[in-house]
């Protein structure tokens, strides 16, 4: 990396949980030259302004996600069912990390994109996509094994274990307790067990 690839990435990374707990739109460039120790020069040298700052924060914040994400679809776990469960395994052990780091980057940032700051409403929208894709396709990939259940329909379910997702971390961070976020994940994980796994006769 060049110096100013290292300092375009020191921002970005010392930033990360700064846009995501204070908002996108809400963080100033104070707060920006106070995270990083750099000068407003400095900042300005790197990006066009703090837009355009914000914006590659989030495609940071969710490409961290995503790889996580991608880690519970992984070779480790070789059925599409071990993989389902892993995904949610992943939210129930990491709920204090999601909390201390603002909650989920893909939400907070949705509800600033659509409300005030519509420059980062197709980067949201695609990483909603993504994580749509990355479900969908191992739900998929587990029909045609003969593990999961041919009739059902990959992409609803899909959405419906992100909006599970999404409403229990919301509820959970809003209140203060993990067991709203447990419940959402009980009831995607009643579905993949009663819904979509194709159980041994």
């Amino acid at each position: 990396m060049s110096k100013a690839e290292k300092t375009k990435q020191h921002i970005i990374e010392k930033t990360a949980t700064l846009f995501n707990t204070k908002g996108y739109t809400s963080t100033s460039l104070s707060d920006i030259t106070e995270a990083t120790g750099l000068t407003k020069g400095s900042i300005y040298g790197n990006f066009e302004n703090k837009d355009e700052v914000a914006i590659e924060v989030y495609k940071y914040n969710a490409g961290l996600l995503s790889r996580t994400i991608q880690h519970s679809f992984g070779d480790e776990y070789p059925t599409s069912a071990e993989k389902l469960h892993a995904f949610v395994a992943f939210y129930r052990k990491n709920w204090p990390v999601v909390f201390s780091n603002g909650g989920c980057p893909l939400m907070n940032a949705a509800t600033e994109a659509d409300d005030s700051f519509p420059a980062l409403k197709p980067h949201v929208r695609s990483s909603f996509e993504i994580w749509m894709t990355k479900i969908s396709t191992v739900i998929i990939q587990g029909q045609k094994n003969g593990e999961i259940n041919e009739k059902v329909d990959a992409e609803k379910y899909a959405s419906l274990f992100i909006m599970l997702i999404e409403g229990g971390i919301l509820l959970s961070k809003t209140m203060g307790a993990q067991s709203f976020l447990n419940n959402a994940l009980d009831t995607i994980t009643h579905m993949i067990d009663h819904e979509l796994i194709i159980l041994p006769s």
